[in-house]
């Protein structure tokens, strides 16, 4: 196919697309949208062969690499085997995958709980919360600035952009947000070496008396069932906090019988050199809350972990949530090849060298761009860029917007090869790259990533 055929072809199918496609589901955020026509590994391809380094992975969907043909294969089996099977019936992997996540929990924090599926990330967020009522008859939630938890109308009730809310009504159970330790943009000008967690504090503070709103001593009782959190803010722009924060939290949350969820959808699965990303805050949830790298991205399985005594079959009968693709024999069965090769190799090392290397090189390109970079932090493969004025500090969305419509021009040349950059961005303020590379990403890879970073804030600054 020539390049005027595909062109043509292009433009075809965004004319198709503009007169008959909701822009609802999906993402206009750059015009015309970008359409990409195959994948491998840790690159996209558009319709003329041009490799886009994602830098991620969708939304740390596909952790493993696009293509990975132990995954796939994995699936290309199930099809041939068992490809469609009703959930209220039994099938090996669903028990497998379950047993095995429940497992490893038990190992790493002492309790024993069971695993309930569904298939989309704000699908388990809905399942969690009914679990959170069942257990607490309580159906105000805490959560927290910054945080995302979906587009469902319950998560979207405990996610603190109103944007999502906007169009939709009053949301009556919207959660109370409390600030997140962002300690680079602290809500209170403090700095961390001083703060004592002043944040904490402010939140500890409202159960001092009935009159702060959230408890009544006489009854003990708080007007909350849970704490909604992340242990590191995914849409909220990779927010790494301070681990004895949640220590704190912990003990004021266990004080007054609230429980705490912990949102693992696109940190969970390695994505910060640990299985669980709430292993680095030293504190057990009593629910965790999983998704996306858990199939790589194909036929989608969520789903959540809970304490025994919040999920028991007595408590929490057959037929208490339902849907109808929940643990598809398709997703269960990539579910299990991923989690065997969790076990096999040793990713918690792989991610944090990885991730160490990488952060290094953002650590010299931010020197290279003092000021207009304010922020670089990492945790494992979850990585952040923050971009800023030239007083290193006042966000620069205009900017971030330029860099990340240019890097998907494919325009971009190293050893004189065509290259494109696939960069997502998130952030309070629209300013931040959220960088979850492939897991399988080589060295060589990341230096092409910091040089296609320089070209870029090189180009857009001029």
């Amino acid at each position: 196919m020539t390049n005027t055929d595909t062109t043509t072809k292009t433009a075809e199918l965004l004319e198709l697309e503009r007169k008959y496609c909701s822009f609802g589901d999906t993402v206009h955020y750059l015009e015309p949208p970008k359409v990409f026509a195959d994948c491998e590994g840790s690159y996209l391809y558009d319709d003329e062969g041009t490799p886009y380094l994602d830098l991620q992975m969708w939304y740390s969907a596909a952790s493993f690499g696009y293509k990975n043909r132990r995954l796939n294969d994995a699936l290309k089996r199930q099809v041939d085997h068992l490809p469609q099977l009703a959930c209220q019936y039994l099938h090996a992997e669903k028990v497998e995958v379950a047993a095995r996540i429940a497992q490893y929990c038990e190992r790493r924090f002492g309790v024993k709980g069971r695993v309930h599926f569904n298939v989309g990330g704000s699908q388990a967020i809905e399942d969690s919360l009914k679990i959170v009522r069942n257990y607490t008859g309580k159906n105000l939630m805490f959560a927290f600035m910054g945080g995302y938890h979906g587009r469902t109308l319950g998560a979207s009730a405990i996610t603190s952009s109103y944007r999502y809310r906007r169009r939709y009504g009053h949301f009556s159970d919207r959660a109370q947000f409390v600030f997140y330790p962002y300690c680079f943009r602290c809500i209170y000008g403090m700095k961390r070496e001083t703060c004592d967690l002043y944040c904490h504090g402010q939140f500890a503070k409202q159960f001092e008396t009935e009159y702060y709103s959230v408890w009544d001593a006489k009854a003990q009782s708080a007007e909350y069932g849970a704490f909604y959190i992340e242990a590191v803010q995914g849409t909220g722009g990779y927010v790494i906090p301070p681990a004895e924060y949640f220590a704190r939290l912990r003990e004021t949350c266990g004080k007054h019988n609230i429980l705490i969820v912990d949102d693992e959808i696109q940190m969970g699965f390695y994505r910060t050199g640990k299985f669980w990303a709430v292993e680095h805050l030293g504190i057990t949830p009593d629910i965790i809350v999983f998704g996306k790298a858990l199939t790589n991205g194909l036929n989608p399985i969520s789903g959540l972990w809970a304490r025994e005594e919040l999920i028991t079959p007595e408590l929490f009968p057959p037929g208490s949530t339902h849907s109808t693709f929940s643990s598809n024999t398709l997703g269960t069965a990539v579910a299990l090849e991923a989690l065997k090769m969790m076990e096999e190799e040793d990713y918690e090392t792989l991610v944090n060298e990885k991730g160490a290397y990488f952060l290094a090189g953002l650590r010299e390109l931010q020197g290279r761009h003092a000021g207009v970079i304010g922020q670089v932090d990492g945790l494992g493969l979850a990585l952040r860029i923050e971009v800023c004025k030239e007083d290193g500090f006042t966000p620069d969305r205009d900017l971030t917007d330029r860099i990340f419509a240019e890097g998907l021009k494919g325009d971009l040349r190293v050893g004189g090869r065509r290259y494109g950059l696939v960069l997502d961005v998130g952030g309070y303020y629209k300013n931040v790259f959220t960088l979850a590379p492939s897991f399988i990403m080589t060295h060589e890879e990341i230096d092409l990533a910091i040089n296609l970073l320089d070209q870029l804030f090189r180009r857009c600054r001029a």
